[in-house]
């Protein structure tokens, strides 16, 4: 049996939904936004959290309202279909991935929603028990790039693993500090991402000099070019993925056959699809660990949750949100101790 199947039959009563909206500044130049839907039927309710990346969205669709026709008794699997029918945006976003974003939103909270209505958990359901969660901690080093904010980081956890964008600027000393840590799991090379502020091009030399510089860290999302594949062929054992990863399909498209690839909730959209994702690695020896988008609110929860039951030994980009706003004493610690709500697909702590 397949994971959809234990979950694609539960019954699931709406009888609408709210919007409510969350918002932080971790610094002047970034406002994150982000939606949390709540899905009500049946005397219960079910959460979910919109993580798109455009604050004028997540405002427009609160002031558009619950406007999509979600009432009546559904399955789960009906229910997805039906929501597949509906126009989430009024027109469509500026990024498509925005569109599988929005769709996790109301897909994780009718999730929620089926299971606490059908009195079980997530891993009651798929049969699996929550473990504790190792996570790293994702993020750049600025430009002109500096070490301070890892070393600020280690002051306070010594244990701390970090998943790091790279940038054109690290010279061959500046990798050379990174190694010495000991510290660095994954480094993110953005190679696939268009249009956005993170956008990072293909360099063969930045390429080869995180490759050989930290000969221990996963290289995630380079972009295979006539000049790069050469470099990136010795390492591909190494080579994960993630911005590319939406389906079953992006996984058996790649390049090379991957080792592991980061599974992030969001970008699948369905839960159909990221459960053919988790059977699909399962069946091929390829491993997975999970990836976070800025959650303010549930969605953190409920990506640590996925991670406990399915990936928790991995290095899960999916820290508690307080890693998101500089270094301070007194945060949880890696493992992460998740513990689901006893119905629904929700996490009490860890978040």
């Amino acid at each position: 049996m397949s994971l959809y199947d234990a979950v694609r039959g539960l019954r699931l009563e709406v009888d609408g939904y709210l919007l409510e909206g969350l918002e932080v500044q971790p610094r002047p130049d970034f406002l994150r936004k982000t939606t949390v839907i709540h899905l009500h039927g049946g005397g219960e309710e079910g959460i979910g959290e919109d993580v798109t990346y455009d604050a004028a969205l997540h405002d427009a669709q609160r002031a558009r309202g619950s406007v999509l026709p979600l009432s009546g008794v559904w399955t789960l699997e009906r229910f997805s279909e039906h929501l597949a029918t509906l126009p989430l945006f009024e027109e469509e976003p500026p990024m498509h991935a925005f569109l599988d974003y929005r769709r996790w939103a109301f897909e994780s909270a009718a999730l929620d929603l089926a299971l606490r209505q059908a009195g079980m958990s997530l891993g009651d359901a798929v049969g699996r028990e929550a473990k504790p969660v190792s996570f790293v901690v994702s993020m750049g080093l600025g430009s002109p790039p500096s070490l301070e904010p890892v070393r600020a980081w280690l002051a306070h956890y010594p244990n701390l693993r970090f998943k790091l964008d790279a940038r054109p600027e690290w010279s061959d000393d500046f990798v050379a500090e990174l190694a010495a840590t000991g510290a660095v799991d994954s480094v993110d090379l953005k190679g696939h991402y268009r249009g956005t502020v993170v956008d990072t091009p293909a360099d063969p030399a930045l390429y080869r000099r995180v490759a050989e510089g930290l000969p221990a860290a996963w290289l995630e999302d380079p972009l295979p070019t006539d000049a790069t594949t050469p470099v990136l062929e010795p390492h591909r054992e190494r080579i994960t993925w993630d911005a590319i990863i939406h389906s079953v399909e992006d996984i058996e498209s790649l390049p090379w056959p991957p080792r592991t690839v980061n599974v992030k909730p969001s970008r699948f959209g369905s839960v159909e699809r990221l459960f053919a994702a988790y059977d699909y690695c399962e069946a091929h020896g390829i491993g997975a660990y999970g990836g976070g988008q800025w959650e303010l609110g549930p969605g953190r929860g409920q990506i640590q949750l996925l991670a406990a039951l399915f990936h928790p030994d991995t290095p899960n980009d999916v820290a508690p949100r307080e890693y998101n706003l500089g270094p301070k004493p007194g945060l949880p610690t890696s493992p992460l101790e998740v513990r689901p709500r006893e119905t629904g697909f929700l996490a009490l702590s860890g978040a």
